[in-house]
């Protein structure tokens, strides 16, 4: 399985970090969890969509999983890795979703606490079950769920960016900022990390994180390496 190809890489030289999207809940096992708690090369960040926070919308979805099951995997992960980032997927308004299946949803946000995650609002595809279901939710319903749910999600990222102000991390140089000599890197929480004095893209430093906004970090290169 999964955590037997994760191991496989850990075990590999040269192999710095190792991460995985995008998982299912009915696909977490007791290896795969175990992995997190074991593998220091596995990154401690996991996007596990839920979907919804309703069983009755997860049903007509025809999901397999249930929220409880859904939350008790949560903790499961967070038993073996506390530090780790949980991100996730939201569909608002699918048809038939109330507005006591839209707080369901809220409450299941706010039970699990996201570093994280991607919202949308269900769009019919052709051809689909869902497009021909009754009860189609009403645009502009959906529009103010989405906003509620994402001023949620938001307030959760920041909260989690906030939190890892004065940690020392190692960052993972990715690409070039807005200025010069400036470079952004992904945390081991995928977070974005803004960094100055140029390290090389692919390196991996050692960073103070400084500052936090909602989307975005600042770290200062830790003094006990630069110049290495």
């Amino acid at each position: 399985g999964l955590d037997g190809l994760i191991r496989a890489l850990d075990a590999l030289p040269g192999v710095a970090r190792i991460r995985y999207m995008t998982s299912h809940p009915n696909d977490m096992s007791d290896g795969l969890i175990a992995a997190h708690g074991d593998v220091a090369k596995l990154m401690p960040f996991l996007h596990l969509p839920v979907q919804a926070g309703s069983d009755r919308i997860l049903k007509a979805m025809n999901r397999s999983h249930d929220v409880a099951g859904y939350l008790k995997l949560i903790e499961r992960v967070r038993a073996v890795r506390p530090d780790i980032a949980i991100s996730g997927d939201f569909i608002v308004g699918f048809p038939g979703e109330t507005d006591a299946d839209f707080e369901a949803t809220l409450a299941t946000v706010s039970a699990v606490g996201h570093a994280q995650a991607f919202s949308f609002k269900y769009s019919p595809r052709p051809g689909t079950p869902a497009a021909a279901m009754g009860d189609q939710v009403a645009p502009g319903v959906m529009d103010d769920r989405l906003q509620r749910l994402q001023a949620l999600l938001n307030e959760q990222q920041h909260g989690f960016n906030l939190a890892t102000v004065g940690r020392r991390c190692e960052v993972l140089i990715e690409r070039d900022g807005k200025r010069p000599g400036q470079r952004i890197g992904k945390s081991p929480w995928l977070q974005s990390v803004i960094v100055e004095n140029g390290p090389a893209i692919g390196e991996l430093v050692t960073v103070d994180i400084v500052a936090a906004g909602p989307n975005s970090m600042t770290g200062e290169i830790f003094a006990g390496q630069q110049g290495a």
